[in-house]
């Protein structure tokens, strides 16, 4: 699994480094895609559960979301969300209609996965677009991803007490603890690279990005876990060897972008 793993960040991060660089369409295609497939990847496991979300709408409501937060940021959020719940309620009446007995949990599911990937994972595209967009993703991101691996390989190794064993049984204390002490020293790292061709870099912004973002980003994870118990599945798909599917791997990404464009507009834009 290891190797599978290390085989993907390889080929990943070269492409993700690059599209984060350029911004703008590329980033937001690109970004647009991976929250597509995962929207896809949440439908199937409530099907997988016996329920019927309407995946078609969920799909193009995240993506729409996604899309129109690079054009017009938060401006026409609520009247695409206004869309979605209008068409969704109606589509699931229909199916009601016609014999399907789950047809209002159905509706909460895709109006759920709308939210759940839609509203938090366009944050993806807001935190790109703040000013200094590049240098907050480029901390805010990384940060949560090596605290994300380092609690993975730490708590791999030398995990014994289990934080959530309903929720996530592999998921240990010192997995957890030695991922906040990777994101800490992740955010010193990065703020002293980026800072020196940013200004708005500091050690201070980096360790507090560092703290909230290694420590908060983990509910997520813990989030998605909850929807794939209750279902009883492993993983939330195969896309990715070693890693299960994109919404196994967006679960703390998009917690991670949400609370990073908030810690930064609130901190230090205003």
């Amino acid at each position: 699994m290891l190797a599978k793993r290390l085989i993907v960040a390889i080929i990943l991060i070269p492409i993700g480094v690059t599209l984060i660089k350029l911004g703008g369409w590329p980033l937001t295609i690109f970004i647009s895609l991976l929250l597509g497939v995962a929207a896809w990847e949440f439908c199937h496991l409530f099907i997988h559960a016996g329920y019927a979300p309407a995946t078609p709408l969920v799909v193009t409501g995240v993506i729409a979301l996604t899309i129109s937060r690079l054009a017009s940021g938060f401006e026409h959020e609520d009247l695409i969300f206004t869309i979605v719940v209008l068409i969704g309620m109606s589509y699931h009446l229909v199916a009601y209609e016609r014999g399907r007995n789950t047809s209002a949990m159905d509706f909460v599911i895709s109006i759920g996965g709308v939210v759940y990937l839609g509203v938090l994972g366009s944050h993806l595209i807001s935190l790109r677009l703040l000013p200094d967009g590049l240098w907050w993703f480029m901390l805010v991101m990384p940060v949560t991803w090596l605290a994300d691996s380092a609690a993975f390989f730490i708590g791999s190794r030398f995990g014994k007490h289990k934080i959530a064993p309903r929720l996530s049984p592999k998921k240990s204390w010192e997995g957890y603890i030695g991922g906040i002490m990777v994101g800490i020293l992740s955010g010193i790292l990065f703020s002293l690279l980026w800072g020196l061709v940013s200004p708005v870099m500091t050690i201070g912004r980096g360790i507090i990005v560092g703290v909230v973002l290694s420590v908060f980003p983990t509910l997520g994870d813990f989030g998605e876990s909850m929807l794939k118990r209750q279902i009883g599945v492993k993983d939330s798909g195969n896309l990715l060897p070693g890693h299960g599917g994109l919404l196994d791997r967006l679960d703390s990404w998009i917690w991670a972008a949400a609370i990073g464009y908030y810690l930064v507009v609130f901190l230090w834009i205003g």
